[in-house]
C-alpha cells in the first residue's frame, strides 16, 4: 500500500470552499446574543492562535512603523486583537494608538473597553483619509466578505494604511471544522457561536486563495503564510497614490 504525499493528504484534508449563512451575520439577530457570541469568539482567538498569528504578522508591521504609531482594526469585535496587539507593541518599543471598528453598533460600543477609539462604520467605505493610519487589520473578518465585497474591503484598507496592512483569516480544513464543533462543548461556547464557528471554517482560505483574493485586489500578490492551529496570515506595504 501507498502511502499519501503531504500534498495529496493536504487536499484531502481541505473541503470544497463554501459561503453557507452565519447567524450573526443577519441583521435582525439580537444585538444580546451577538455580544454573547463575540465573547466566545475572542476565547477561541485566545485558545485557538487566531490572536498569536495575527501579532505574529503584526510584529513585521512593528518595524517599520514610527515610535507613536497608529492601528486600525476592521471588524473589531470586542476589540481583544487590538488590545493585545497595543501590548506588543509596548514591547516593541512602539506606543500605539489603537482604533475599533465595527458595522454593528452593539459590538462599537462594547468594544470601547479594550481600543483607544470606537467607530461604527461600514469595512467597505472607511471613514477615514487616504494613507491616514500606520497600519490597518483585520482578524477573521475577510471570509464574511465575497467576490467583489472582498476585494472592496482589502482597497479601502490598502487606500488607509500608510505603512503596513494585515489580514489574518482562517485555514479551511475538515479537522479544523470538526476540532472546533468538539471543543466548543467543553467550553461552553452558544449554540449560535458552535453553528458560525463552523461555516466560518468552511468559509476560510489557503494560503493560494488569500494572496489571489488580495492579487485580484491591489494587482499585487503578497506572501501567505500557514499559521498555528489552522490560521492563514498576510501583509503587504501599501503603496501610496
Amino acid at each position: 500500500m501507498r502511502s499519501l504525499s503531504i500534498s495529496t493528504l493536504g487536499k484531502i484534508l481541505t473541503p470544497e470552499r463554501r459561503r453557507g449563512a452565519e447567524i450573526l451575520d443577519s441583521p435582525d439577530v439580537d444585538p444580546k446574543l451577538v455580544t454573547r457570541s463575540l465573547a466566545d469568539v475572542a476565547r477561541a482567538n485566545a485558545w485557538f492562535g487566531g490572536t498569536s498569528s495575527a501579532l505574529d504578522e503584526l510584529r513585521e508591521g512593528l518595524k517599520a512603523v514610527p515610535r507613536d504609531a497608529t492601528l486600525l482594526d476592521v471588524g473589531t469585535g470586542l476589540g481583544d486583537i487590538p488590545c493585545r496587539a497595543r501590548a506588543e507593541a509596548r514591547r516593541a518599543g512602539v506606543e500605539l494608538t489603537t482604533i475599533g471598528l465595527d458595522s454593528a453598533p452593539e459590538l462599537a460600543s462594547a468594544s470601547r473597553s479594550s481600543v483607544d477609539f470606537s467607530v461604527c462604520a461600514d469595512a467597505l467605505r472607511l471613514p477615514f483619509a487616504d494613507n491616514s493610519i500606520d497600519m490597518v487589520m483585520c482578524s477573521q473578518v475577510l471570509h464574511h466578505f465575497a467576490g467583489s465585497e472582498a476585494r472592496a474591503m482589502l482597497r479601502e484598507m490598502d487606500r488607509v494604511a500608510r505603512v503596513r496592512v494585515i489580514v489574518s483569516d482562517i485555514h479551511r480544513s475538515w479537522i479544523a471544522a470538526i476540532g472546533l464543533w468538539l471543543a466548543s462543548f467543553p467550553l461552553r461556547f452558544h449554540a449560535v457561536s458552535r453553528h458560525d464557528g463552523v461555516v466560518s471554517v468552511m468559509r476560510g482560505f489557503t494560503p493560494d486563495e488569500l494572496a489571489d483574493t488580495v492579487q485580484e485586489a491591489i494587482a499585487r500578490r503578497p506572501v501567505a503564510h500557514r499559521r498555528r492551529a489552522f490560521r492563514v496570515t498576510t501583509s503587504w506595504a501599501p503603496v501610496h497614490r
